[in-house]
């Protein structure tokens, strides 16, 4: 086995397979950016080297660097996790040529499958049935309009070297097509430094389900369940899970042996995914294969009681596959959820921010029945996510007997997940695991947008209340160095009635807290809504009674900012100082930015009139693209950014005046006679 491995990559993967390697005994080798210098994959690895600034194209992709540092440290084989260079076939050939073991597939192999197109004609040519569409290598914009003509809508665009649903979008007619085009290829050439497109029918109501397969060097070809992970966002996973419910035993095995002919047919080696498209009549169409060990593996890993990462090190070291097919075997459901830093309420955007507090559920086995919690994460309370890469924050993990009681637990644990800092999916991932098309498996890889009225809820609790329990827990968490009534809690004055007042402010919105104590507790007035309130506080959980109403909720603090966690929804509130100073604030027609990144595109000057809808600038975060548009018909009277800027979340962007109706129009003066 192999002495020392270098990892090329970051976060979680990174930090997943340190802890396999280390199990084997073999030595890890970390890499980091500027920006990861004190990363948990880091501290955990035997050695760590800087790769340089924090930008992907400065450090994690840079192969020169990687291979320097792999020869330096006397490093035999090189894993590349998933994302930055893991399905790159120059990358694969330049860790051969040096001397240096690739975890991964041969780069003929990545060549072969690593262009959509090119595969799926490969695939086609073997008898496996795949999407309706358009994958040849004319690239021209009249080829591919008649090509989208003859596909019929809806269409999807898909970057030919893309993954991870960059460069991809959903088009819904030819007046559309234009647009789409350019600002896909524009994402995939940011993002894989190849713009070349290819065209797919779009099938809304269709199963993702993809195949593990695993392969040796000795011609040996197995697969390992499949998974299915039909509920994406922005065609990215959100949830996966093994086996895919409602699968005959028939389709299992016919599913299964296609996946394993495809990777056959191109002499693969190591752990791959081939992934289809699966209708309800039980017909499937491939649609790519993933030349790497996928973000979901842990789920088959918990139905198979296997470990991949081993099985990778193990094929790559020249050893046989550890077990032949027909000693596969599975039992119970597993099932993964995403947890991600965006925000759900406002398309999934990006989200960045430091992890001030963090609180994660209890992992391993719990419960009768019994359940095993697996939680794969990278990041601890203090860490920064920031916006150079995938937001991903962790990956929570549950394996029970049976999906019902999976589901079951999975939701017990986001409702246990606390994170303070930086707004997550915890609250829509617990809607999801709790709603009862998921828990019928009504899959189906428009599934959000099917069921938003069940996953966008309004929150649990009304503003006042979530105000009148922050109030209640600064008021426990007041310094009380002495007993004199000077420090007591609940605000009392010589003569006078126990009273002060708190400001608040939550969601830009700001409350003045009005606070009288009586005999037991406290009455709470609140934008004119009153409310009693009793409350105890035990460690981080406030357990209090609100208008006669028991509950419990936790709450953390860093400095003026406060989080208050109930039924797996969080609620920041801010301790408001009357005499600082407003900023940000500007007239109606400001525009801000909903999330930090880059003016990749700067499309309006000041000046131009502008219609409703129209795309003003184009922000660039975590290499997807996000267009912000005109909300008004106006014009544009102040442009704060050019194009290349870096900008905070809710800064301003520019500023619209608001077009004058016609009604509304100065009066000409009089001509002269």
């Amino acid at each position: 086995m192999f002495n020392r491995i270098l990892i090329a990559n970051r976060g979680e993967i990174a930090y997943r397979i340190i802890r396999t390697a280390h199990r084997l005994g073999i030595e890890t080798v970390a890499v980091y950016s500027d920006a990861d210098a004190n990363a948990a994959h880091v501290e955990l690895a035997d050695q760590a080297w800087r790769l340089g600034p924090a930008p992907a194209s400065d450090s994690y992709l840079c192969q020169d660097k990687l291979l320097d540092i792999a020869k330096a440290c006397g490093a035999e084989a090189i894993h590349p996790g998933y994302g930055f260079l893991s399905e790159n076939a120059d990358f694969a050939h330049a860790c051969a040529e040096q001397g240096l073991v690739f975890i991964g597939p041969p780069a003929a192999a990545i060549t072969a499958m690593g262009s959509k197109s090119a595969a799926k004609a490969l695939m086609s040519a073997a008898g496996v049935p795949v999407v309706p569409g358009y994958h040849g290598t004319n690239q021209d914009l009249g080829q591919l309009r008649t090509e989208a003509e003859r596909c019929g809508f809806p269409l999807l665009l898909k970057a030919v070297a893309g993954g991870g649903g960059k460069g991809m979008r959903v088009v819904h007619s030819i007046d559309d097509f234009d647009e789409a085009l350019a600002s896909a290829r524009r994402e995939a050439s940011a993002a894989f430094g190849n713009d070349a497109m290819l065209l797919e029918r779009y099938l809304p109501q269709a199963r993702h389900v993809e195949v593990q397969v695993f392969c040796d060097q000795f011609g040996h070809g197995i697969y390992l369940s499949e998974r299915d992970c039909s509920v994406q966002r922005r065609h990215q996973k959100v949830l996966e899970e093994a086996p895919a419910p409602h699968l005959a035993p028939q389709t299992r095995i016919a599913i299964g042996e296609a996946a394993v002919r495809a990777a056959l047919a191109i002499d693969y080696r190591g752990a791959g995914t081939v992934e289809f498209l699966y209708l309800a009549d039980g017909d499937f169409f491939f649609m790519e294969m993933n030349t790497r060990l996928q973000v979901e593996h842990p789920v088959t890993e918990l139905i198979t009681g296997l470990d991949l990462v081993e099985w990778q090190l193990r094929v790559a070291y020249g050893e046989p596959l550890p077990l032949a097919q027909e000693q596969i075997k599975l039992q119970g459901h597993a099932v993964e959820a995403r947890v991600y830093a965006e925000d759900p309420e406002h398309e999934f955007l990006p989200a960045a921010g430091t992890l001030h507090y963090l609180h994660e559920p209890g992992t391993g086995t719990t419960g009768s029945p019994a359940a095993v919690i697996r939680l794969d994460t990278g990041v601890r309370q203090g860490d920064e996510v920031g916006i150079f890469y995938d937001p991903l924050i962790a990956k929570l993990i549950v394996w029970a007997e049976t999906r019902e009681q999976a589901l079951r637990q999975l939701a017990r644990s986001l409702a246990q997940y606390r994170i303070g800092g930086v707004r997550t999916n915890l609250r829509f991932l617990h809607r999801l695991a709790e709603s009862a098309p998921l828990k019928a498996a009504e899959l189906h890889t428009g599934f959000i947008e099917q069921h938003g009225e069940l996953l966008f809820t309004p929150p649990a609790l009304q503003p006042s209340r979530v105000l009148a329990l922050c109030a209640a827990f600064v008021l426990l968490t007041e310094s009380d160095e002495d007993s004199s009534p000077f420090a007591s809690r609940q605000g009392w004055r010589l003569n006078l009635p126990a009273s002060r007042k708190l400001v608040l402010k939550r969601e830009e919105k700001i409350g003045e807290v009005d606070i009288d104590a009586d005999h037991s507790g406290w009455r709470m007035t609140v934008d004119d809504q009153s409310h009693s309130i009793t409350a105890e506080l035990h460690g981080d959980q406030l357990q209090a009674v609100l208008d006669g109403i028991p509950l419990r909720c936790h709450l953390a603090r860093y400095r003026d900012r406060l989080w208050l966690f109930y039924q797996a929804e969080c609620y920041q509130v801010q301790l408001h100082q009357a005499d600082v100073q407003q900023t940000g604030t500007h007239d109606g027609g400001g525009l801000s930015a909903p999330m930090p990144g880059m003016v990749s595109q700067l499309k309006v000057a000041v000046g131009d009139v502008v219609a409703t809808g129209q795309t003003l600038l184009v922000l660039e975060a975590m290499k997807m693209e996000h267009p912000i548009v005109a909300p008004i018909a106006g014009r544009v009277a102040e442009v704060y950014y050019r194009q290349g800027s870096q900008v905070d979340e809710g800064a301003e962007l520019l500023r619209l005046e608001p077009e004058l109706k016609p009604e509304l129009q100065p009066e000409q003066e009089p001509k002269a006679p």
